[in-house]
């Protein structure tokens, strides 16, 4: 989460910006400060999946099918009402965007519906679609119409516009299915977590399931022909071809973008489930709100944003930038990337203190709206 705020940091304040993944203009820092966010949409996602699998733990099938149904909704609610907003700032939404809130309440949804099957058959599915997908870049599948519309939405669109009517339209960054399979996967891993099952023996499925997948990541993209549409290539610098081999496909997620992400990840959680300290003290007041971190960062970074905006002399007639979403952002605007993780930083601090306020209050309050935050 907290390493998340960085990329949502370099969006609002970088100058200059070229695309991080542009390998005709990336820099080695540039793509780092990127890379290192690419875990955490997926380890988001997966965890999801995980703490969907623990709440079925203290409810029936029908209390957990309902439950995870009416999350799903709320989430696509505060995707289209919060978070387009603070992006747009349109009171009048003309565009609404599409992003991972949506993505993980519409997995909820359908996990919903899936959950009346066994866990196992739940794992199958999940599986089918995180290595399976990818499939799909291979056929012909239709382009136009319905259909067209429908496939794009569901599984292959890669920064999806589409218009609704002369005032509205939908802007698609996360397609459903490949991130379902990811929560599904997590929902079914979710069984090492209940009390009963032994943590060191959690610990190694975690450490054997993780360096298989890194290990996976690391032959198919040196086979380069599937689990990616982008294969990578040689380039002229040792550093730009390092590049080349990592700048896999987030938009929809490749299984190779999966494998890179996850893999490591699962090692990760491994290593640090028994550690206790004043560093993981510190993370867990983060941690134990997720969606009002979620929410409210962005929140701020708009605020600062905005201050930043009118001290570099910018007024009114530079709201607007042409072929762009974010008003208050002209082209020019913005610190360098030193400035970016400075930003990162304050937001990260100016964070802790309402993180803690909340978490405080959940837990000494039990009314039934919070446990959707």
């Amino acid at each position: 989460m907290i390493i998340m705020a960085l990329d949502h940091t370099r969006d609002f304040f970088h100058a200059f910006s070229p695309r991080p993944t542009d390998l005709a203009t990336t820099t080695p820092l540039l793509f780092f400060t990127r890379w290192i966010t690419h875990f955490c949409a997926p380890l988001f996602v997966f965890l999801s999946g995980i703490s969907a699998n623990l709440a079925g733990t203290r409810r029936t099938k029908k209390q957990l099918s309902f439950f995870l149904i009416k999350r799903g909704f709320w989430l696509i609610a505060v995707e289209f009402v919060l978070m387009t907003f603070v992006i747009t700032l349109d009171p009048l939404y003309h565009l609404f965007i599409f992003q991972i809130i949506w993505a993980i309440g519409a997995s909820m949804i359908i996990l919903g519906l899936l959950v009346w099957l066994p866990v196992y058959a739940i794992g199958a599915v999940g599986a089918l679609l995180f290595f399976g997908h990818d499939i799909l870049e291979l056929i012909k599948l239709p382009e136009n119409g319905v259909s067209g519309f429908m496939w794009q939405f569901m599984f292959t669109g890669v920064v999806m516009f589409y218009k609704i009517n002369d005032s509205h339209s939908l802007l698609v960054l996360y397609t459903v299915l490949p991130w379902a399979g990811v929560m599904y996967c997590g929902y079914f891993v979710g069984q090492i977590y209940h009390k009963s099952f032994d943590l060191l023996k959690r610990k190694e499925i975690l450490l054997a399931s993780g360096i298989s997948l890194t290990l996976l990541f690391i032959i198919l993209r040196a086979l380069n022909h599937y689990g990616d549409p982008s294969p990578w290539a040689v380039q002229r610098t040792t550093s730009l071809s390092i590049i080349s081999f990592f700048n896999v496909s987030k938009y929809p997620p490749s299984l190779m973008f999966l494998c890179m992400t996850i893999g490591p990840g699962l090692i990760f959680l491994s290593a640090v489930e028994s550690v206790r300290n004043s560093v993981t003290r510190l993370l867990c007041v983060y941690g134990k709100v997720p969606l009002f971190y979620f929410v409210l960062h962005f929140y701020v970074l708009r605020f600062l944003n905005l201050g930043l905006f009118f001290a570099q002399g910018y007024g009114t007639k530079d709201i607007i930038t042409p072929n762009s979403i974010m008003l208050f952002r002209p082209v020019e605007y913005g610190v360098n990337l030193w400035g970016v993780y400075l930003v990162w930083l304050l937001v990260v601090v100016i964070m802790y203190f309402p993180c803690r306020w909340f978490g405080n209050y959940k837990k000494t309050h039990h009314q039934w709206w919070l446990s959707y935050l």
